[in-house]
């Protein structure tokens, strides 16, 4: 276990309630850079008291992303379990109750809205002074200040302050005596000592009330940074129903982990020094959260997806190769598992790797080489195989016949067909490749002739060629 500093100390607080988001991603990566920076620790403390709502399932997801993006249980304390800390919880609402920070309401919210006639109006405080005690139908609310106001400094969004005759009498346990979150999440926060609370934007109305808690209480506050929320390219926030956000579904498309990582550290924060593809540990030597920015950050998939690209081809090619292997393994690849051949692969892969933005790029990059037919799309068919193709097909397969089997042969050999009837080697080669390959785009074609061999290539060049005569 890494031996952790005694300052700093943050904490990554997920409900397990749904697959890993990428603004929780960015969250728990922005603690990660603070408590590496400063030398100090992440906690990892799992919020899973709503019990219809949570799975532990999902727990195991939490850990395994946060493993993906390379933060394993080496850099992080716990996970805890809010659900261990209930006692603490409870003694914690019944000391404020008497310390009278807190009283006991009796109030449904019909009771509320037929006394002020407003359904969207907050508590009114009626049993502020009524002095009950515990009983049936009886929330715990907290006495807020009746005057003054609550300052949160925040280090993304700078200095707010919020009137307390804004804020109503919050309920801090139900009737039944459970806490809520409000509550819940302060003494736990208090119980780890930590000292930066770095969440989602969508938590900031929180944060005067647990300010108010933890002064209450007797704890000095964190110190809080509330960060932007992440939109798609409408400028709309990112939403389940619309939008891709769950981690895993970007790590089973063939995304790498430090391209994701990299990008991610980016919505909302740029290094000093410019540039945006680094290595992890160069960002954490420049972060600073004062640094991010409170405007909402864009996610944007395009660029994502060309940082993979980038973190692809630098990628010893081995490594590459390792990398795309689930993608080619017999129960994922769609050619017969005793048609892969690994020393064919391995002679495409330098071609593909610097073609692929997606590791699930590789199969239709390379199935021509192991299916037994290639596979036609009927649009490019159609397209490639326009007159003149059925006598290039049968010229280029003359060529071929004899020609010494190497990519600079094959192409000048090419070239000389495309001359003869007047056309670019664009243009002459598309049957070609359509015939070998069954796609119009795909890896340089001479050098994925090479590696396909000649008694292949003319096989399917004539097979090609027999189909747009009717002979097929």
């Amino acid at each position: 276990m890494t031996s952790w500093g005694p300052d700093v100390r943050v904490r990554f607080a997920p409900s397990p309630t749904g697959e890993f988001h990428v603004g929780s991603a960015r969250s728990v990566l922005y603690n990660w850079a603070v408590a590496l920076r400063n030398h100090g620790a992440l906690v990892l403390r799992i919020e899973d008291t709503d019990a219809a709502r949570n799975h532990p399932q999902w727990i195991d997801g939490i850990i395994s992303a946060m493993a993906w993006l390379g933060i394993d249980g080496s850099q992080y304390e716990g996970p805890f379990l809010q659900s261990d800390n209930l006692a603490k919880h409870t003694e914690a609402a019944q000391r404020l109750y008497r310390q009278g920070r807190a009283y006991y309401c009796g109030c449904t919210r019909e009771d509320l809205i037929a006394r002020t006639g407003d359904q969207y109006r907050g508590y009114d405080g009626y049993c502020r002074d009524r002095g009950l005690g515990p009983g049936p139908g009886r929330a715990l609310r907290f006495r807020t200040p009746d005057e003054g106001s609550t300052v949160v400094d925040d280090l993304v969004r700078g200095r707010t302050v919020f009137e307390n005759a804004s804020i109503e009498d919050f309920v801090l346990a139900r009737a039944d005596g459970s806490v809520l979150f409000l509550l819940a999440n302060v003494v736990d926060d208090m119980d780890e000592r930590i000292t930066h609370v770095i969440r989602a934007e969508e938590h900031l109305p929180n944060a005067p009330k647990q300010q108010l808690l933890w002064e209450a209480l007797g704890h000095e506050p964190p110190a809080w940074a509330h960060l932007s929320i992440l939109v798609n390219e409408k400028r709309q926030k990112l939403s389940k129903r619309r939008d891709k956000l769950a981690l895993e579904s970007y790590r089973d498309e063939g995304y790498l982990a430090e391209a994701v990582r990299n990008y991610l550290m980016l919505l909302g924060w740029g290094p000093r020094t410019g540039g945006e593809i680094m290595p992890f540990a160069e960002m954490v030597a420049q972060f600073r959260i004062e640094d991010v920015s409170p405007s909402p950050a864009f996610f944007d998939l395009a660029k994502m997806r060309a940082f993979n690209g980038e973190y692809i081809r630098a990628l010893p090619t081995d490594e590459f190769m390792k990398a795309c292997e689930p993608w080619l393994a017999p129960d994922r690849a769609p050619w017969p598992a005793d048609r892969f051949d690994p020393g064919v692969f391995a002679a495409l892969a330098p071609l593909a790797q610097t073609r692929v933005a997606l590791l699930a790029d590789i199969v239709p990059m390379v199935d021509f080489a192991f299916l037994p037919e290639p596979v036609h799309d009927e649009a490019s068919w159609a397209k490639a195989m326009r007159e003149p193709a059925a006598e290039i097909l049968a010229e280029v397969a003359a060529a071929y016949a004899e020609v010494r089997w190497q990519a600079d042969e094959l192409r000048t050999r090419l070239e000389a067909v495309a001359n003869s009837f007047g056309l670019s080697l664009g243009k002459a080669q598309a049957p070609v490749r359509v015939a070998v390959t069954g796609r119009t785009v795909g890896l340089p074609l001479f050098e994925s002739l090479q590696v396909l061999g000649r008694e292949e290539t003319l096989r399917r060049i004539e097979s090609a060629r027999e189909r747009v005569t009717g002979l097929a």
